[in-house]
């Protein structure tokens, strides 16, 4: 979901560096061949990824919820020289898939790819992150939240993806609809956590953007 009107939306799309050959056709394959393709980043987010990472020059990123690897992509094109990111997706369906793209935008040296649980991979990469991207289950967030932040070094950032969740967050959330009330609990516990600073950018679905201290 955009939550600015569309026009609005075309206007930043049109004066926002355009997607390369290799995110465009990402992005129309994803859309074409992969299920639920809204969950990509897609141009805008991307840019946005890209130039953050850019400015961070971080050295090691981690990406929780690979997808398609649009946003692997974006996020890896930041990374200082001998950087490296490591993304985690449960879905090996989308491997190769993702795989191919991330070669195909010569990254391949620079991003490692892991298919599993990322409460079991996390632990084993045994890295410090500059940056940490998180876009999976969303019922999880907290919980990679509370595994990821000793890891992360201090002045490092952690960028949570989908948090408005469609405007359900600003609704009276059913108990029932675990990923909703888990978002609006996230919300609430960055906001408290004086170890972090924090900002929510209403960006495509939410971006929230935290900063450890």
């Amino acid at each position: 979901m955009d939550f600015l009107p569309k026009e609005i939306n075309d206007y930043c799309t049109l004066y926002t560096q355009k997607e390369d050959d290799v995110l465009y056709r990402l992005h129309r394959e994803t859309h074409q061949k992969i299920l639920r393709p809204r969950m990509l980043s897609g141009h805008l987010q991307g840019q946005l990824l890209t130039f953050f990472s850019k400015m961070i020059q971080p050295e090691y990123i981690l990406e929780i919820g690979t997808y398609t690897g649009y946003s692997a992509i974006c996020l890896a094109r930041g990374l200082k020289k001998g950087g490296k990111l490591y993304t985690i997706d449960v879905n090996e369906e989308l491997e190769d898939f993702a795989l191919s793209f991330i070669e195909k935008a010569g990254l391949k040296e620079c991003v490692e790819m892991h298919v599993g649980d990322a409460t079991k991979v996390v632990p084993s990469l045994k890295r410090k992150w500059d940056l940490v991207f998180i876009d999976a289950d969303k019922e999880n967030y907290i919980n990679y939240y509370n595994l990821v932040f000793d890891s992360v070094k201090k002045g490092g950032f952690l960028i949570f993806d989908n948090v408005l969740w469609s405007g359900k967050v600003t609704q009276e959330v059913d108990l029932k609809d675990r990923e909703t009330v888990t978002l609006v609990d996230l919300a609430k516990l960055l906001q408290e956590d004086e170890r972090v600073e924090n900002v929510l950018l209403p960006v495509r679905d939410g971006l929230f953007m935290v900063r450890k201290k």
